[in-house]
Parts: C-alpha cells; sequence; structure tokens
C-alpha cells in the first residue's frame, strides 16, 4: 500500500466512529511517535484515528514530507495538513470522541534530538 494515499486534501465524512484526532508536528518522526499514536488509538479506543499535521516555524522537515512519515504508521488511518485554525474548525466539524494535541511533546521530542546531536558532535 501506498501510505501516501492516506494524506487527504480534506477528510472524509464517512470515518468509522469512534473517531480520535491527534494533532502535532511530527517533526523528525522518533519511536516515541508511534507508541504515542498506538495508545492514544487503544485507549480512546478508536475505529479511526486522523492526524492533523500542523505547520512549525522550527521543523526541519516540510510539513508534507512530515505527512508522509506519520502516514506510514500502522496506527493512523488518515492525515490532513492544516494550520492551527484550519484544525479547529476540522476538530469542530468531525465532533471525534477524543482529541490529543501532541505539540508539546513534538517540540520537547525535537529539543532533546537537538541537545544529543550537539552533545554528540562536541564529544566527537
Amino acid at each position: 500500500m501506498d501510505t501516501r494515499n492516506k494524506i487527504l486534501d480534506a477528510p472524509r465524512t464517512d470515518l468509522a466512529r469512534p473517531l480520535a484526532i491527534v494533532t502535532g508536528h511530527f517533526d523528525i518522526l522518533r519511536a516515541g511517535h508511534a507508541r504515542d499514536l498506538e495508545h492514544a488509538r487503544d485507549a480512546a479506543g478508536a475505529a479511526t484515528l486522523l492526524a492533523i499535521v500542523l505547520p512549525s516555524p522550527t521543523a526541519l522537515l516540510p510539513q508534507r514530507a512530515r505527512a508522509e512519515l506519520v502516514a506510514a504508521l500502522r496506527a493512523v488511518d488518515s492525515v490532513v495538513l492544516a494550520d492551527t485554525a484550519g484544525a479547529e474548525r476540522l476538530i469542530a466539524s468531525l465532533q471525534p470522541a477524543h482529541v490529543i494535541h501532541m505539540e508539546e511533546s513534538d517540540e520537547r521530542r525535537s529539543r532533546q534530538l537537538r541537545e544529543h546531536v550537539r552533545n554528540r558532535s562536541r564529544n566527537a
């Protein structure tokens, strides 16, 4: 399956319920993302997990590339690119059973990775 097909211009209205939506930057996708998304899906008892990839001024990868990475994860059924206002409108229109915001954890992971790389380069 070409997982890029999971990336939608607009989500279908016939998504299986219960629906969970996860928002985040998903920059430099790491194992923690995969675990968190699996956990979010399981904890919500979601039949569908929709990931909304948000822009980030500090992202290393373009928004579309980050969407392709998230789409490759088994736990994610569909992916949409949106800005913050668009994400809020989408959440309001789809009325999911659960919404999980991962922006803060994404920023923390990115900071940790940058620090790790900086420290390794200093010690090399």
